[in-house]
């Protein structure tokens, strides 16, 4: 059995996605490895700023990643240890002096 192919049908099978307009596609794991890296940088930002905020977005997006089976194990590990501490400096802060910020000098 033969099928006919019209030449309307090969152009938009071998549109890519930059030609269709759509954009580049990003696979399930490309977005994981995002989540991993995104997992790392709040972490080690929240340590320093905004650690209420950033601290459990850490802790979400780096069990998420690990839930997509990124191929950056050890980063996103590594963002939820950090927002893990981000969260631990957090209770420090509000037990030791009733803030919620660091406070540099006396």
């Amino acid at each position: 059995m033969t099928t006919l192919i019209t030449a309307h049908q090969t152009d938009t099978d071998t549109k890519t996605d930059t030609e269709a307009g759509t954009g580049p596609r990003r696979t399930p794991r490309g977005q994981a490895d995002g989540m991993a890296v995104a997992a790392f940088v709040l972490g080690l930002v929240g340590t320093l700023v905004a650690n209420v905020i950033l601290g459990p977005c850490a802790l979400v997006l780096g069990a998420l990643a690990l839930a997509r089976h990124t191929t950056r194990r050890a980063r996103a590990m590594l963002g939820m240890a950090l927002g893990a501490a981000d969260l631990i400096i957090l209770a420090t802060l509000a037990t030791a002096d009733g803030s919620l910020s660091w406070t540099f000098g006396g």
